[in-house]
């Protein structure tokens, strides 16, 4: 078992002393974090989301509460409702992000960031999403393994919430975490999260020198260059000035950066093979005298 002092030693928390805003589900990730941030000394306030998508919910709710309380800070809980139906995933983190502060931290471990990067493989993901968490500020827990945070918390005695729903495979992460990664440790013959986690931090890396490389062209807006001068751009420089201006930002579901469909599309306006092409959102991008125009 890890002592506080050991994953410490991993987390990448804030200076003691700092006011923070947490995230905190009930889980043993989320309660783990809790734990780690008041060790750490930070001002920790508890944000916890109650979906009321399960009849448990007001059970987490309370054991939340009830944490605060031990350790002496303070909580709040953020009542959404979510409907039931399709993508429920999906709307229950956007009503999460809606309400939760901006930055909260979360309890994210070095497993969640390898099945991230695994799901977002399985989307056919660029480098961005190959390198997911690395370098987040709100998830300061990406270098800390999900059983030793568990195995903390369980000494530490505090009790948590196991969401019976992080067993139902039919969601795609959770296949992932108990079929496809167990599969990938059996052909690897070894744990492959640490793996994939070095691998994702190679790829951030990678990933910062070709933003550092390209922070100029992402200055010049979409209907400010020439297509001629476009056309002489190497095709790597190019997706990537298209993919960073048609990226929207929504304060409740992250950040959407257009598919390498769109980006196809919209170079081969760029290219005079076509005059225009739908992208998503609505969206059109059209050609009219060599200059690129967004409606």
């Amino acid at each position: 078992m890890s002592s506080a002092a050991e994953l410490l030693s991993l987390c990448r928390f804030p200076e003691r002393g700092t006011a923070v805003d947490l995230a905190v589900s009930g889980g043993p990730d989320s309660v783990g974090l809790a734990l780690l941030a008041h060790e750490h000394g930070l001002v920790a306030h508890l944000h916890h989301v109650n979906h009321h998508l399960r009849e448990s919910s007001d059970v987490d709710a309370h054991l939340v509460l009830d944490l605060g309380e031990r350790l002496g800070l303070e909580v709040t809980v953020h009542d959404v409702h979510i409907e039931p139906g399709g993508n429920v995933e999906s709307r229950a983190r956007a009503a999460r992000r809606s309400v939760v502060p901006v930055g909260a931290l979360t309890g994210h471990t070095m497993d969640d960031l390898a099945e991230t990067m695994v799901l977002n493989l399985l989307w056919g993901a660029g480098l961005d999403g190959l390198s997911p968490m690395v370098n987040d500020p709100a998830k300061p827990l990406v270098h800390v393994r999900r059983a030793a945070l568990r195995s903390f918390v369980e000494v530490c005695g505090q009790p948590f919430i196991d969401d019976p729903t992080n067993l139902d495979e039919s969601f795609r992460r959770n296949a992932v975490r108990h079929r496809l990664l167990p599969q990938l440790n059996d052909i690897g013959q070894r744990d492959m999260v640490p793996v994939l986690a070095r691998q994702a931090h190679v790829v951030a890396e990678d990933a910062a020198w070709l933003t550092e490389l390209a922070g100029a062209d992402a200055t010049r807006r979409l209907d400010e260059i020439d297509c001629r001068e476009l056309q002489t751009w190497g095709l790597a420089r190019l997706r990537r000035w298209v993919r960073t201006q048609l990226t929207t930002t929504d304060e409740a579901d992250g950040t959407h950066p257009p598919t390498l469909d769109e980006v196809t599309r919209v170079i081969a306006v760029i290219h005079g093979e076509h005059i225009a092409c739908e992208i998503s959102g609505g969206r059109r991008i059209a050609r009219k005298d060599q200059y690129l125009s967004l409606s």
